[in-house]
């Protein structure tokens, strides 16, 4: 009786195997999962459908990348860290949000050192000697940026009363998203509150601040015009999102693997690099339809230079060697 239960039990035993060897697959698509601050309908997540359609399609499967947007996982402030450490693969997070650790990030919210679009693409190619370091440092942090995102210059909104002037800013609140632009507003006498992107559009409505600055291409997406009348187009800084990877979870991907992303990240980086332009021209067409917008004359920005000159030298102050050696490699450009 025994010898007949320990057969049936073995051979119970051996069928399992046997379907559990025909129905499991020899291997699992590696998932890398991605947050997202911003909604997926801003330009900045179309730029990540199109790097995940491209990854899938070329890895043959062995990659699987999801996008959690909105800000359903991670703040901006939180990804650097959430990244580095490994609680999720990969993130997507404002330039800003490194200046606590590498306070030479902010170079790119020094007002008007970079001015125009063509400096702003020298500034950020892959082998430039201003991203290279500031990529080498990030690195250091355990995270490792798989290309940058475009997102465009700073604007600001108003609620009361059109910003046109220095002092028209004098004695407001206003929402900054990184220390220099804070400098800023203190050059000019306001008062700076750093908050994240997703917390905008309630910090306007209740008023908890007067002002803010932002992108123009977050007005639509963030609905930012239904709570704030008023924007002025400075263009005194240029904001930058970083495409994060845990190094960790790079290293362990093949060659293959790793090839196949930094080929659709150059792909995807430099496609919305070309376009952030016309994208920037499409959302000022939309905010003038819905705002009363302020495009500042040469004048204008020569009294804000003026105002604010003063940040370099505290930038500089702040961030050390590094810093006035991106200085000095950005007035080279």
């Amino acid at each position: 009786m025994k010898k007949e239960i320990l057969m049936k039990v073995s051979i119970f035993a051996i069928l399992a195997l046997v379907v559990t060897l025909f129905t499991t697959p020899v291997w699992a698509a590696k998932t890398l999962r991605i947050t997202l601050q911003l909604p997926i309908k801003h330009h900045l997540g179309a730029n990540l459908i199109d790097f995940k359609e491209q990854v899938e399609r070329e890895s043959g499967g062995s990659l699987e990348v999801k996008i959690y947007p909105s800000a359903q996982l991670y703040k901006d402030k939180e990804v650097p860290q959430a990244v580095s450490s490994g609680a999720i693969e990969m993130g997507v997070a404002s330039l800003s949000q490194f200046a606590g650790t590498i306070p030479a990030v902010d170079l790119f919210y020094v007002p008007f050192l970079l001015p125009s679009y063509d400096k702003v693409v020298k500034a950020t190619q892959y082998d430039s000697p201003i991203r290279s370091r500031i990529d080498a440092e990030i690195l250091k942090t355990g995270a490792r940026t798989l290309w940058w995102q475009a997102y465009g210059g700073v604007v600001l909104l108003s609620k009361d009363h059109a910003v046109k002037m220095p002092e028209d800013l004098k004695g407001l609140k206003v929402r900054v998203f990184g220390k220099m632009l804070g400098e800023f507003a203190k050059a000019v006498g306001a008062a700076p509150t750093v908050m994240s992107g997703s917390k905008q559009f309630l910090a306007y409505q209740r008023g908890t601040v007067d002002a803010g600055m932002t992108g123009i291409t977050a007005v639509k997406p963030r609905k930012l015009d239904q709570v704030m009348d008023y924007a002025t187009i400075t263009n005194h800084a240029d904001i930058e999102f970083l495409v994060l990877i845990n190094d960790k979870v790079w290293q362990g991907l093949s060659d293959k693997e790793q090839k196949v992303l930094v080929t659709a990240a150059r792909k995807v980086e430099k496609e919305l690099r070309g376009k952030i332009q016309s994208l920037e021209a499409d959302a000022l067409v939309y905010a003038k339809a819905h705002m009363k917008v302020t495009e500042l004359n040469s004048d204008q920005i020569a009294a804000w230079q003026k105002a604010t000159q003063s940040v370099e030298k505290i930038y500089i102050n702040n961030s050390g060697p590094l810093g006035a050696e991106l200085i000095k490699a950005a007035k080279e450009l």
